[in-house]
């Protein structure tokens, strides 16, 4: 009887369409079911040691036993979160006299931080238009798109060489105009480890300047690449040459903070005026969304980065982290000269030249796990798997 009466009065819900399953997910859900124990996982994105592990950072205990002892309230922050978290991290992302006014707000990741911006790029304009190099990290559509702002592709790697198509990117970006954003990996570029060089960077600086853009910068991976100072140098370029830019960052992979989602939103302009309704706006915006950003992540970086002693650690950790994933890269390189570009790349990921068949017949054969575009985490491997892990690459490409 009541299947009958839904029948005749459809509801509310049932009006929703199914949804595919996000691929990583799936994959992470697929490698947790598989009983086989020389199983290999390098699709999810995160910091392993040389075991195989995701370690909580030795300045983040410390820093989390100082909460512990020492904080007195649970109070809500406001929706500009930790403000003095955001004052710390801003001389790391831009240096300490960057140029401009620069106001930022505390944000749920990265992934907050890069939503909060094209809800800004939105209200601002909704006829903007943001330029994308493909590849691109898969949850940038999804995550800026939704905000409704317009995205145009560029060509920016070219898989089969594991090149950097620079040429083609600058024609393409010569169809921009004045006020059009371009998002850009500030280092360790999600999916293929294929920085720009410096060189390259002025020369985009350069195009920033001269056509009026906006740089829609995602730096999420600072001080895994080639050192903190090392990561942000194009990040600074552009920011300088930009009259306005937007810059997403995220805590997440250098204070090894994943599940705690810490990151801010940074916003350039050259016109107090401007900067003061830009900080209203985030404001207004981040109300809508989350209201008060979470604390805890932001309460230990700043303890972090306040503490002499606890900061020399941070860099000493990180220094470890981005060490350990040169290695990998140089080892992988060494197995065999078709994998030479891994050591030409930075930060945790490169993307093999291989087909989603070979992909899925590396899952079948070898327990081998990483997404269909053949993006794998270089850092996902142990020191007992790396050479196991090329072989079974560069078999398949022979095939």
């Amino acid at each position: 009887m009541a299947d009958a009466i839904v029948a005749d009065r459809p509801m509310l819900l049932d009006r929703l369409e199914a949804k595919p399953t996000d691929s990583l997910l799936a994959l992470i859900q697929l490698c947790d079911a598989d009983p086989r124990a020389e199983k290999i996982d390098v699709g999810v994105g995160v910091y392993r040691d040389a075991a195989g592990n995701t370690p909580i950072l030795r300045c983040v205990k410390a820093a989390e036993r100082i909460l512990l002892e020492g904080q007195e309230t649970k109070a809500y922050l406001g929706s500009a979160g930790d403000t003095r978290f955001v004052e710390l991290i801003k001389p790391i992302v831009f240096g300490d006299n960057p140029s401009g006014y620069i106001v930022g707000v505390q944000t749920p990741g990265g992934c907050g931080a890069l939503r909060l911006g094209a809800e800004l790029v939105h209200a601002a304009d909704r006829q903007a238009r943001m330029f994308v190099g493909q590849p691109t990290w898969i949850n940038h559509g999804p995550l800026i798109g939704c905000a409704g702002v317009e995205m145009i592709d560029y060509p920016y790697y070219d898989k089969a060489s594991g090149a950097i198509l620079f040429d083609e990117m600058m024609s393409a970006l010569g169809q921009t105009r004045a006020g059009d954003l371009l998002l850009l990996h500030g280092c360790c570029h999600n999916p293929t480890g294929a920085d720009l060089s410096l060189d390259q960077w002025r020369e985009v600086a350069g195009l920033v300047s001269e056509r009026g853009l906006v740089p829609y910068v995602d730096i999420a991976y600072q001080g895994l690449g080639n050192g903190l100072e090392a990561d942000a140098a194009g990040t600074r370029l552009v920011v300088e040459a930009a009259e306005q830019a937007i810059i997403a960052q995220s805590c997440d992979k250098n204070f090894g903070l994943y599940r705690e989602r810490t990151g801010s939103l940074f916003v350039k302009t050259l016109s107090s005026r401007t900067a003061e309704a830009v900080f209203g706006n985030l404001l207004s915006l981040a109300r809508t969304m989350w209201s008060m950003p979470p604390d805890h992540g932001a309460a230990v970086v700043r303890t972090v980065l306040e503490e002499d002693a606890l900061r020399a650690d941070w860099r000493s950790e990180l220094d470890d982290m981005c060490t350990r994933i040169r290695a990998i890269r140089a080892r992988m390189a060494a197995f065999d000269p078709r994998l030479a570009f891994v050591n030409d790349q930075n930060g945790m990921f490169s993307m093999l030249p291989l087909t989603k068949g070979q992909v899925l017949e590396l899952r079948a054969d070898h327990g081998i796990y990483m997404a269909d575009s053949g993006r794998f985490n270089v850092v996902g491997l142990s020191d007992d798997n790396v050479d196991r892990f090329a072989a079974a690459v560069t078999e398949k490409m022979d095939g």
